[in-house]
């Protein structure tokens, strides 16, 4: 692997807004986007591997970590598509997280010359047809979560995310160490800093229904532990994108990366590997 560069952090004014970004690194470029309860901290222990034999890139989102929310409408993924323009990037290959993953996708399907390969972790998806039935008590946690979210109670509102996407079936004291605490702090900021209603846009044509149309490789991993949605979703994309693989981390919830960083590692390395030089 060739060495590693010094790290490069500060922040790029993307559509009015100033975007906090690291890069390191020297070979093919990944950029790495994190999910909804998170920020680009999420993403420590991959960097810190990664940066040796790859560029590496990771940024908040607005309303996340060091990245201010703005105002009026956007788009995650056209944000995406300024932050690779600004560091000149031909071709990338990308890793996203829940929101982080729908971002990815959609960001595939609208700049298909663009992309190397997709590794989607848990990821959401635009369009997709809920069928779960979700149990009485994930029923009575989301309202839960939505009352506090109503009532600005944002220690509350974060504890119960946690019980949702960190903890799932297991009792907290059964996640890896430091997860949970993390997470807390991560997910805190975002919750003080949601969109208004109608400021996040999405393409107008959903991602769901046009997963055929990605012919770069892509890894879609799903955690063990994650809840039925988050499974289904799992599911379609890797039988509706025609050169998918899936991979189920054991003992991992919603962020298999941060819970099982030593599996999660190997399986993006192998498949980042298997790209060759982009």
């Amino acid at each position: 692997m060739e060495n590693s560069s010094e790290r490069e952090k500060g922040t790029v004014e993307i559509n009015g807004v100033p975007f906090y970004y690291e890069i390191d690194g020297i070979g093919s470029p990944v950029i790495w986007v994190h999910a909804g309860i998170a920020d680009h901290r999420m993403w420590d222990a991959q960097f810190e591997l990664f940066r040796h034999g790859y560029k590496v890139l990771r940024y908040d989102l607005r309303g996340y970590g060091l990245t201010p929310k703005g105002e009026g409408p956007f788009s995650h993924m056209d944000d995406l598509k300024k932050l690779v323009e600004f560091f000149g990037l031909e071709k990338v290959a990308l890793v996203g997280c829940s929101m982080g993953g729908r971002t990815i996708i959609d960001y595939a399907l609208e700049n298909p010359g663009k992309v190397a390969g997709l590794v989607t972790v848990c990821a959401g998806l635009g369009g997709f047809k809920d069928n779960t039935t979700i149990t009485p008590e994930m029923e009575k946690l989301w309202q839960e979560v939505e009352a506090a979210e109503a009532s600005g109670d944002y220690d509350k509102e974060v504890e119960l995310g946690l019980k949702i996407w960190v903890d799932g079936p297991r009792a907290p004291e059964m996640v890896r160490p430091g997860v949970r605490e993390k997470v807390r702090e991560m997910s805190l900021i975002a919750a003080k800093n949601p969109p208004k209603p109608g400021e996040e846009q999405y393409p107008a044509n959903p991602a769901a229904g046009r997963l055929g149309e990605i012919k770069v490789p892509a890894l879609v991993v799903i955690g063990e532990l994650d809840n039925p949605v988050i499974q289904g979703i799992g599911d379609q994309l890797a039988t509706d994108i025609p050169n998918a693989r899936k991979v189920v981390i054991p003992n991992a919830n919603h962020l298999p990366n941060m819970e099982e960083p030593e599996q999660f590692n190997r399986e993006v390395m192998l498949f980042l590997g298997s790209l060759g030089k982009f």
